[in-house]
C-alpha cells in the first residue's frame, strides 16, 4: 500500500476518535473543524478501508481454494478470486492516483482568477471568452459558481474576474489552468481580416478555509471607498468597496461589486485566505521539488501554458505538447479531454519522479 494514504486513513481514524469526546462535543468551534478535515479525508478514507477488506477477502477465497475439496466448489471459488484480484488492482490504481496528486485531491472548492492580459481591447475579449468557458465547464460538471469581483469594459470583454467554484474534484481538475493563454485570432474590430495575438492569465486557488489559514486582525489593514467603475447609481454613493491589506505578506485584495461593506469585506477575505495560501503553497512546494522536470503544476501566472488559435481551430497545451482540433468545443466548456490529458501527464511525471527518488 501506499505510506501516505495508510497516514491519512490514520488521522482520520483519530478524527473519528475526537468527535465522540464530550469536551470536544462542547466545543463548536473545535468540532467544526474536526468536521471539515474528515470531510476532506473521506474519500480517501473510504477508498483505503475498501482496499483492505479486499485484501481480506483474497486471502479467504485462497484459503478456500487450499482446502476445499470438490472440484466444483474449488473452480468456482478461483473465480471469485480471479474477479476479487481484478477489482482490487483496479482500485490499486485509483490509490496510486490519490497518492501521487498529493493534496489536490482531498480540495474541493477553488478560486479562480482571470486577467485581460497584453492585447487591449481583443485581450478583454478574449478574457471573457477564457472566463465563459470555465462557467460553462463547472455548470456541466454540477459545480457551483459565485462570482466575486468583476471588472467589465464598455466593449464587452472585462478586465478582471475573480470566482469561487465549490464541487467535488473542482481544484484538482482545474489545478493546471494557472498561467498564460495566448489567443490567436481575427478581433471583431478589425477591418482587413489580420490575425491579432493577444493574452489573459489565469491562476487558480485553492480555497482556505478560517481553520486552515488563521489570519490576525491586527495583521490586515482595512481601507474602505466608494465603488469606481461600470454599475449604475449605486456606484459612487456609498463607500462600500474594501481594499484588505496583508501586512506580513503585502497581499492586496480589493472587492466592490456587492452594495453592502460587511459583503465586500467577506469575500475580499476568502480571496485573502487564498492568496496566502497559494503563497504558503508555492514556497514549500519550491523548496522540496526545484529539481522537478515538469511545469504542468507550476502555476507561474507569467509562464506561457497555451494557444488558443481560432482560424485552424485548434488549441495546444506547451506543457504536455496536446494539440485538439476542437477549440470550438473547448470554449463551449467541452474540458475534459484537456483536462484528462494534464491529470495524466502530471501523475506520470510525478511517478517518473518517485521512481528515480527510490
Amino acid at each position: 500500500m501506499f505510506p501516505v494514504l495508510e497516514r491519512q486513513l490514520a488521522r482520520y481514524e483519530e478524527l473519528e476518535k475526537q468527535l465522540q469526546d464530550p469536551d470536544v462535543l462542547s466545543n463548536i468551534s473545535r468540532m467544526l473543524e474536526i468536521q471539515k478535515e474528515i470531510g476532506k479525508l473521506a474519500r480517501i478514507a473510504a477508498a483505503v478501508r475498501k482496499f483492505h477488506r479486499m485484501e481480506g477477502d483474497i486471502d479467504a477465497a485462497k484459503m478456500m481454494i487450499d482446502e476445499e475439496e470438490d472440484h466444483a466448489s474449488r473452480e468456482y471459488a478461483k473465480s471469485e478470486l480471479n474477479q476479487l484480484v481484478a477489482q482490487r488492482d483496479q482500485l490499486a490504481v485509483e490509490l496510486e492516483d490519490m497518492a501521487t496528486a498529493g493534496d489536490s485531491i482531498t480540495r474541493g472548492a477553488c478560486i479562480m482568477e482571470v486577467r485581460a492580459g497584453t492585447g487591449g481591447d481583443e485581450a478583454a475579449l478574449f478574457a471573457k471568452d477564457v472566463f465563459d468557458m470555465y462557467m460553462s465547464y463547472c455548470e456541466q460538471r454540477n459545480w457551483k459558481t459565485e462570482v466575486l469581483e468583476f471588472s467589465p469594459t464598455e466593449l464587452g470583454g472585462l478586465k478582471e474576474v475573480v470566482f469561487s467554484i465549490t464541487g467535488e474534484g473542482a481544484f484538482h481538475s482545474l489545478q493546471f489552468e494557472s498561467g498564460g493563454h495566448r489567443v490567436q485570432r481575427v478581433p471583431s474590430t478589425e477591418t482587413q481580416g489580420r490575425i491579432h495575438t493577444s493574452a489573459a492569465t489565469v491562476a487558480v486557488l485553492p480555497e482556505a478555509d478560517e481553520a486552515e489559514i488563521d489570519i490576525r486582525p491586527e495583521d490586515v489593514q482595512v481601507d474602505t471607498m466608494r465603488a469606481g467603475g461600470p454599475g449604475g447609481q449605486k456606484v459612487n454613493k456609498t463607500e462600500s468597496a474594501v481594499r484588505l491589506t496583508h501586512l506580513p505578506t503585502g497581499i492586496v485584495v480589493k472587492c466592490q461589486d456587492e452594495k453592502s461593506q460587511h459583503k465586500n469585506r467577506a469575500k475580499a477575505m476568502r480571496v485573502l485566505r487564498s492568496r496566502i495560501l497559494e503563497a504558503q503553497t508555492t514556497k514549500l512546494q519550491n523548496e522540496r521539488a526545484e529539481h522537478r522536470r515538469t511545469l504542468v503544476g507550476s502555476g507561474d501566472r507569467s509562464e506561457r501554458i497555451r494557444t488558443y488559435n481560432f482560424p485552424q481551430n485548434r488549441m495546444t497545451d506547451h506543457r504536455c505538447n496536446l494539440t485538439i482540433y476542437k477549440l470550438d468545443r473547448i470554449m463551449m466548456g467541452d474540458m475534459g479531454e484537456l483536462i484528462t490529458a494534464l491529470l495524466a501527464f502530471d501523475r506520470n511525471e510525478r511517478l517518473r519522479d518517485a521512481d528515480e527518488a527510490m
